[in-house]
Protein backbone atom coordinates (compact mmCIF):
# COMPACT_ATOMS: atom_id res chain seq x y z
CA UNK A 1 0.00 0.00 0.00
CA UNK A 2 1.42 3.34 -1.03
CA UNK A 3 1.47 6.40 1.18
CA UNK A 4 -0.13 9.62 -0.06
CA UNK A 5 3.32 11.04 -0.79
CA UNK A 6 4.28 7.94 -2.78
CA UNK A 7 1.09 8.27 -4.82
CA UNK A 8 1.93 11.93 -5.44
CA UNK A 9 5.44 10.96 -6.58
CA UNK A 10 4.07 8.29 -8.93
CA UNK A 11 1.54 10.71 -10.43
CA UNK A 12 4.24 13.35 -10.88
CA UNK A 13 6.50 10.73 -12.48
CA UNK A 14 3.75 9.88 -14.97
CA UNK A 15 3.29 13.57 -15.79
CA UNK A 16 7.03 13.98 -16.34
CA UNK A 17 7.10 10.96 -18.62
CA UNK A 18 4.18 12.40 -20.59
CA UNK A 19 5.95 15.72 -21.10
CA UNK A 20 9.61 14.70 -21.33
CA UNK A 21 9.60 10.99 -22.14
CA UNK A 22 11.03 8.23 -19.99
CA UNK A 23 14.48 9.87 -20.16
CA UNK A 24 13.02 12.99 -18.51
CA UNK A 25 12.16 11.03 -15.40
CA UNK A 26 15.01 11.94 -13.08
CA UNK A 27 14.98 12.39 -9.34
CA UNK A 28 16.03 16.02 -9.87
CA UNK A 29 13.13 16.70 -12.29
CA UNK A 30 10.73 14.86 -10.02
CA UNK A 31 11.74 16.82 -6.92
CA UNK A 32 11.40 20.06 -8.85
CA UNK A 33 7.97 19.04 -10.18
CA UNK A 34 6.46 18.43 -6.75
CA UNK A 35 8.52 21.08 -5.01
CA UNK A 36 10.38 18.91 -2.53
CA UNK A 37 14.07 18.10 -2.14
CA UNK A 38 15.77 15.17 -3.82
CA UNK A 39 16.53 13.57 -0.42
CA UNK A 40 12.80 13.77 0.34
CA UNK A 41 12.11 11.62 -2.74
CA UNK A 42 14.63 9.06 -1.47
CA UNK A 43 12.73 8.79 1.82
CA UNK A 44 9.83 7.33 -0.17
CA UNK A 45 11.61 5.44 -2.96
CA UNK A 46 15.15 4.05 -2.98
CA UNK A 47 15.72 5.06 -6.60
CA UNK A 48 14.13 5.73 -9.98
CA UNK A 49 13.77 2.00 -10.62
CA UNK A 50 11.53 1.70 -7.56
CA UNK A 51 9.35 4.52 -8.89
CA UNK A 52 9.03 2.72 -12.23
CA UNK A 53 8.16 -0.49 -10.39
CA UNK A 54 5.43 1.42 -8.53
CA UNK A 55 4.03 2.60 -11.89
CA UNK A 56 4.13 -0.96 -13.23
CA UNK A 57 2.43 -2.22 -10.07
CA UNK A 58 -0.33 0.36 -10.54
CA UNK A 59 -0.89 -0.82 -14.12
CA UNK A 60 -0.69 -4.45 -13.04
CA UNK A 61 -3.33 -3.96 -10.39
CA UNK A 62 -5.70 -2.18 -12.76
CA UNK A 63 -5.07 -4.67 -15.55
CA UNK A 64 -5.59 -7.68 -13.27
CA UNK A 65 -8.95 -6.29 -12.16
CA UNK A 66 -10.06 -5.86 -15.77
CA UNK A 67 -8.87 -9.30 -16.91
CA UNK A 68 -10.21 -11.12 -13.82
CA UNK A 69 -13.59 -9.44 -14.16
CA UNK A 70 -13.86 -10.49 -17.80
CA UNK A 71 -12.78 -14.04 -17.02
CA UNK A 72 -15.53 -14.41 -14.42
CA UNK A 73 -18.46 -12.49 -15.91
CA UNK A 74 -21.27 -14.14 -17.87
CA UNK A 75 -20.97 -12.15 -21.11
CA UNK A 76 -20.22 -13.89 -24.37
CA UNK A 77 -16.53 -14.19 -25.24
CA UNK A 78 -16.53 -11.55 -27.98
CA UNK A 79 -18.01 -9.01 -25.56
CA UNK A 80 -15.40 -9.94 -22.96
CA UNK A 81 -12.52 -9.41 -25.39
CA UNK A 82 -14.05 -6.17 -26.68
CA UNK A 83 -14.38 -4.94 -23.11
CA UNK A 84 -10.69 -5.71 -22.52
CA UNK A 85 -9.84 -3.54 -25.54
CA UNK A 86 -12.22 -0.77 -24.50
CA UNK A 87 -10.93 -0.61 -20.93
CA UNK A 88 -7.27 -0.58 -21.98
CA UNK A 89 -7.84 2.09 -24.63
CA UNK A 90 -9.66 4.19 -22.05
CA UNK A 91 -6.83 3.75 -19.52
CA UNK A 92 -4.15 4.68 -22.05
CA UNK A 93 -6.21 7.67 -23.26
CA UNK A 94 -6.54 8.90 -19.68
CA UNK A 95 -2.84 8.37 -18.91
CA UNK A 96 -0.77 8.23 -22.12
CA UNK A 97 2.48 8.13 -20.15
CA UNK A 98 1.63 4.55 -19.14
CA UNK A 99 2.51 3.55 -22.70
CA UNK A 100 6.03 4.87 -22.27
CA UNK A 101 6.48 2.68 -19.22
CA UNK A 102 4.47 -0.43 -20.09
CA UNK A 103 5.83 -0.77 -23.62
CA UNK A 104 9.45 0.20 -22.91
CA UNK A 105 11.02 -3.21 -22.67
CA UNK A 106 13.91 -2.13 -24.91
CA UNK A 107 14.76 0.77 -22.57
CA UNK A 108 14.69 -1.56 -19.56
CA UNK A 109 16.80 -4.34 -21.09
CA UNK A 110 19.57 -3.79 -18.52
CA UNK A 111 17.13 -3.62 -15.60
CA UNK A 112 16.15 -7.22 -14.94
CA UNK A 113 13.70 -6.28 -12.20
CA UNK A 114 11.69 -4.10 -14.64
CA UNK A 115 11.77 -6.71 -17.40
CA UNK A 116 10.61 -9.33 -14.89
CA UNK A 117 7.74 -7.09 -13.74
CA UNK A 118 6.60 -6.41 -17.31
CA UNK A 119 6.90 -10.12 -18.13
CA UNK A 120 4.80 -10.97 -15.08
CA UNK A 121 2.04 -8.61 -16.27
CA UNK A 122 2.13 -9.87 -19.85
CA UNK A 123 2.17 -13.53 -18.85
CA UNK A 124 -0.70 -13.21 -16.39
CA UNK A 125 -2.86 -11.27 -18.85
CA UNK A 126 -2.00 -13.70 -21.64
CA UNK A 127 -2.94 -16.66 -19.46
CA UNK A 128 -6.34 -15.15 -18.62
CA UNK A 129 -7.02 -14.12 -22.22
CA UNK A 130 -6.05 -17.60 -23.44
CA UNK A 131 -8.51 -19.11 -20.95
CA UNK A 132 -11.25 -16.77 -22.20
CA UNK A 133 -10.44 -17.77 -25.78
CA UNK A 134 -10.47 -21.50 -24.94
CA UNK A 135 -13.93 -21.02 -23.40
CA UNK A 136 -15.02 -19.22 -26.58
CA UNK A 137 -13.71 -22.06 -28.72
CA UNK A 138 -15.49 -24.65 -26.58
CA UNK A 139 -18.82 -22.85 -26.82
CA UNK A 140 -18.50 -22.28 -30.57
CA UNK A 141 -18.00 -18.50 -30.56
CA UNK A 142 -14.40 -18.46 -31.76
CA UNK A 143 -12.58 -20.29 -34.47
CA UNK A 144 -10.92 -23.52 -33.41
CA UNK A 145 -8.50 -23.96 -36.30
CA UNK A 146 -5.98 -21.70 -34.56
CA UNK A 147 -4.57 -22.56 -31.14
CA UNK A 148 -5.91 -20.32 -28.36
CA UNK A 149 -2.43 -19.20 -27.34
CA UNK A 150 -1.80 -17.86 -30.86
CA UNK A 151 -5.15 -16.10 -30.99
CA UNK A 152 -4.23 -14.49 -27.68
CA UNK A 153 -0.94 -13.30 -29.19
CA UNK A 154 -2.76 -11.87 -32.22
CA UNK A 155 -5.26 -10.05 -30.00
CA UNK A 156 -2.73 -8.68 -27.51
CA UNK A 157 -0.26 -7.87 -30.26
CA UNK A 158 -2.92 -5.93 -32.17
CA UNK A 159 -3.76 -3.90 -29.09
CA UNK A 160 -0.12 -3.14 -28.38
CA UNK A 161 0.76 -2.14 -31.95
CA UNK A 162 -2.32 0.06 -32.22
CA UNK A 163 -1.49 1.85 -28.98
CA UNK A 164 2.12 2.38 -30.12
CA UNK A 165 0.87 3.82 -33.43
CA UNK A 166 -1.29 6.23 -31.45
CA UNK A 167 1.71 7.22 -29.33
CA UNK A 168 4.00 7.69 -32.36
CA UNK A 169 1.33 9.81 -34.06
CA UNK A 170 1.57 12.22 -31.10
CA UNK A 171 -1.88 11.02 -29.98
CA UNK A 172 -3.40 12.44 -33.16
CA UNK A 173 -6.50 10.25 -33.25
CA UNK A 174 -9.20 9.23 -30.83
CA UNK A 175 -7.85 5.97 -29.43
CA UNK A 176 -11.12 4.54 -28.06
CA UNK A 177 -13.07 5.42 -31.23
CA UNK A 178 -10.46 4.09 -33.66
CA UNK A 179 -9.80 1.17 -31.32
CA UNK A 180 -13.44 0.15 -31.70
CA UNK A 181 -12.93 0.01 -35.47
CA UNK A 182 -9.81 -2.08 -34.96
CA UNK A 183 -11.69 -4.50 -32.73
CA UNK A 184 -14.55 -4.77 -35.24
CA UNK A 185 -11.96 -5.81 -37.85
CA UNK A 186 -10.26 -8.19 -35.43
CA UNK A 187 -13.62 -9.86 -34.71
CA UNK A 188 -13.81 -10.89 -38.36
CA UNK A 189 -10.54 -12.78 -37.91
CA UNK A 190 -11.35 -14.58 -34.67
CA UNK A 191 -15.06 -15.45 -34.75
CA UNK A 192 -16.19 -18.80 -36.00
Amino acid sequence: MQTERQKEIVEAALELITKKGIQGLTIKNLAKKIDITEPAIYRHFDNKIQILIAILELFKSNSEQIFSYELNNDDNVIDKIEHLFTMHFAAFSATPSLISVIFSEEIFRNETILIDKISEIINKNDKILTTIIINGQKNGELRTDIDAKYLSTVIMGSLRLFVKKWQFSAYSFNLPKEGKKLFDSLKLLIIK
